[in-house]
């Protein structure tokens, strides 16, 4: 695993082969300045760099979730993130820093193009100069990944700057973002900012940060999980319950998270998305949600049942709008949140904003409660145990919990490839067998989470009530592309292994041009897939495609030459 260091080194021996703001772009969308407008209210005031493109909508959505709610009384400097759906102005594909990451990427941390996260830094203070008293103003990093910690961060260190010394600082730590190599799944990176460099891992298939192999090499600021925030701290107040929000997460309930801050709301909801890590949570979700957002409509109809989301609100109006929600997280005010509570489960609703804190639902919980994680949770907080070692307990308790049901899943995955003796160079590649619910619950008695977990309880009901979530969706429609790309590379390979000039013996000449166009779309195809075939494949083919070349007229072979192989 090679440092940052080394890219920033190699980055100056090809920096003329990037085009303006491209490595920005392939971290940071933009950076918005929002102020407060006495006619206009919220508005946005800088956008960096100045040839970003954002629409009308965008801008409204920025400008309305770059505040706090009037009635949070955010005083001070406060920090949080935000989600909204965006339309991108082209149609392009995503740029190649992206699709590269999102190649090597199978958690919930993708890169999506039609959504935008923003990281808030917003102060507000008291200024007699102004009309109204207050100096209101946000800074806002605009960026496709959920780098959560890394975001907050860069936001943390860019914000004082600006509020002292005015735009300068913005478009200095811009052109520095502007040098910093991509994001590379796995690696160790390097990003000097404003006089310090931060050392931050990205995240890879499964990655919950190493602190210890980041602090060996720098000691300056240290960000050993980009994408994970504080997990016990998010919990503390309902870690009684923290297996029946596995589950509501896990088969994708629509769940409202109510808080007095935007803070508190947006990385209770972060938590809540990451909780079924390694699995992508595949439903939508909003760290913080306004009643201004586009969606305000969509979400608080009564005549349908709400979608597969997770909402995080602050303004008390949403008692009154989303009353009807299944499941609702009501959190304390922060000065209360630093006891442990064990809140009981309450099945009514939150009739008002003030209703005291807990978790409101009917839900019955498939899986009996593993008391184990609290007690040591318990031991912990009476031993005075680090905040953060108690957040990696949960968050490798969690882990093993969603391995436990996955497992079971990955395996019965398996035998509906077909074999590799099936594979023919001369025929197209063969597909997965279907997924059949009832195949893979009858595997279970012997193949079930009982192998890796000692949680009982009524597994199959949680696998039929998963299979109809846009979890089970999601992970279904990568896992079968994955496997449709196996079987596209093993097609590939043993075609260039397979003796043409034998092939060729009695054919048509229009056979042997189809096969060679048809080799050639196939290795395009990959390419524009970022399906990964080696070299040596590539080799292979291209030396089998030349010597059946050689054995058509000289007409035909030119014309093939022509063409790009």
């Amino acid at each position: 695993m090679a440092s940052g260091g080394s890219h920033i080194a190699d980055d100056s021996k090809t920096e003329r082969s990037f085009k303006p703001w491209e490595r920005f772009s392939a971290w940071i969308h933009a950076i918005c300045i929002v102020t407060f407008d006495l006619e206009l209210g919220q508005a946005l005031e800088i956008v960096y760099p100045t040839c970003t493109k954002l629409s009308e909508e965008d801008k409204t959505n920025i400008c309305y979730l770059a505040f706090p709610d009037s009635n949070s009384g955010c005083m001070g400097d406060t920090q949080f993130h935000f989600r909204f759906r965006h339309i991108p102005h082209d149609s392009a594909c995503p740029t190649s820093s992206h699709a590269t990451y999102n190649n090597g990427n199978s958690v919930s941390l993708l890169a999506n193009r039609n959504y935008l996260y923003g990281y808030v830094y917003f102060r507000q203070v008291k200024d007699t100069t102004l009309p109204r008293g207050y100096f209101q103003k946000s800074v806002i990093i605009l960026s496709k990944y959920p780098f959560v910690n890394l975001f907050l961060t860069v936001c943390r260190m860019i914000a004082p700057e600006f509020f002292e010394n005015g735009t300068l600082s913005i478009e200095a730590a811009c052109h520095e973002i502007d040098h910093w190599p991509p994001p590379i799944n796995g690696e160790i990176v390097s990003l000097p900012l404003l006089g310090m460099v931060l050392q931050a891992q990205i995240p890879g298939d499964i990655s919950l940060g190493n602190a210890s192999i980041l602090q060996s090499i720098c000691s300056t600021s240290v960000i050993p999980c980009v994408h994970l925030n504080n997990l016990f701290s998010c919990f503390s107040n309902c870690i009684y319950h923290i297996q029946l929000l596995w589950e509501l997460v896990l088969i994708g309930e629509p769940i409202v998270v109510m808080a007095s801050s935007p803070e508190t709301c947006s990385q209770m909801v972060h938590a809540l998305v990451t909780m079924i890590m390694p699995l992508m949570y595949c439903g939508e979700h909003r760290p913080y949600f306004t009643i201004h957002d586009t969606e305000f409509k969509e979400y608080t109809k009564t005549t349908q049942p709400p979608p597969p989301i997770i909402l995080g609100v602050t303004n008390p109006f949403f008692s009154k709008t989303l009353q009807h929600w299944p499941h609702i997280i009501k959190l304390p005010e922060a000065t209360k949140a630093s006891t442990l509570q064990k809140n009981k489960i309450k099945k009514g609703v939150v009739k008002a904003f003030d209703s005291k804190s807990g978790v409101y639902t009917q839900y019955e919980p498939f899986l009996h409660k593993d008391k184990g994680i609290v007690k040591k949770l318990l031991k912990g907080i009476q031993t005075n145990r680090p905040e953060e070692v108690q957040s990696a307990l949960l968050r490798r308790h969690l882990l093993e919990l969603t391995q436990s049901f996955m497992i079971p899943l990955e395996r019965y995955m398996s035998t509906l490839m077909p074999l590799h003796k099936n594979i023919s160079p001369y025929k197209a590649a063969p597909s997965p067998w279907p997924f059949n619910p009832e195949a893979f619950i009858a595997t279970l008695s012997k193949s079930g989470p009982q192998l890796t977990t000692g949680i009982k309880g009524d597994w199959e009901g949680l696998y039929r009530r998963f299979f109809r979530s846009p979890n089970f969706i999601g992970w279904y429609s990568t896992r079968s592309k994955s496997m449709n790309e196996k079987l596209q590379i093993l097609q590939l390979e043993a075609l260039s292994e397979a003796d043409l000039r034998q092939w060729v013996q009695g054919k048509e000449e229009v056979e042997v041009v189809d096969m060679i166009i048809k080799i050639r779309c196939k290795l395009e195809e990959c390419r524009i897939r970022n399906v990964r075939i080696s070299d040596h494949v590539c080799k292979q083919l291209q030396q089998r495609m030349d010597e059946i070349v050689c054995t058509l007229p000289d007409d035909l072979r030119s014309v093939l030459n022509s063409k790009p192989s």
